[in-house]
């Protein structure tokens, strides 16, 4: 068995239905119910644009999921439960993905387990998140536009998303890649980005955070390009 991390995002239009998904962000149904072999679950609102923004995107919601293996990771997408998620939404994807590394924490706890070698010539999905801290919020999101903008000439980024369970304080990114080697001539040769984790490390914004990567390996729904 390995665990399996999901990730899902719902596309709405019309009021009624984004506020229904808004609901859901504070009584969700699936952790009002007994899972089988769920050991981690977060709601998650979106951000405008490709990457961080202070811009909420109230037309998009997700959630990510952890489960102790493939079978029941699949299981649950077939489950009734999403179909609260699924019935009124414009677009969907699920991603199913098998933890490469993960360090830091989430809620004082580091939810993902390494199961999976290190390919650089598979797709790749990466989720940065932190805690920022309160009295630093403002000089944080400052110099968040640049690094979001410089994400937008990498033909190998097939998705990215501004994801978070709180706004503005906890947030984090969620990014698909066609290949892991793209991701990090972005994360080490992009100097905006270099600029952004330089002043992470100078100011120390965060009281928690945590970065992971991820081989995708199942994907369903249209809202996210189709890369498997």
């Amino acid at each position: 068995m390995s665990q399996t991390t999901l990730i899902s995002f719902f596309q709405y239009a019309g009021i009624k239905n984004k506020w229904h998904a808004f609901g859901r962000m504070g009584r969700s149904p699936i952790i009002q119910k007994n899972t089988n072999g769920l050991s981690f679950f977060k709601p998650l609102g979106t951000g405008s644009g490709n990457g961080f923004s202070i811009k909420p995107d109230f037309s998009t919601f997700g959630f990510i999921a952890v489960f102790a293996s493939e079978k029941l990771a699949k299981e649950f997408i077939d489950n009734n439960i999403i179909k609260e998620y699924t019935k009124t939404a414009m677009s969907y994807s699920h991603v199913l993905m098998h933890t490469i590394k993960s360090h830091g924490k989430w809620s004082k706890q580091n939810p993902f387990e390494a199961s999976v070698a290190f390919d650089k010539t598979k797709p790749l999905a990466v989720i940065t998140r932190a805690t920022i801290k309160p009295l630093l919020a403002y000089q944080f999101w400052k110099n968040v536009p640049t690094v979001s903008k410089s994400m937008d000439n990498y033909e190998e980024l097939i998705f990215s998303k501004g994801i978070g369970e709180f706004p503005l304080l906890m947030q984090a990114t969620f990014s698909l890649w066609s290949n892991a080697e793209a991701m990090m001539n972005y994360a080490y040769k992009n100097p905006k980005h270099a600029e952004m984790v330089k002043k992470t490390r100078e100011l120390n914004w965060y009281s928690e955070e945590l970065f992971a990567r991820f081989q995708p390996f199942y994907q369903e729904g249209s809202l996210i390009p189709r890369i498997l």
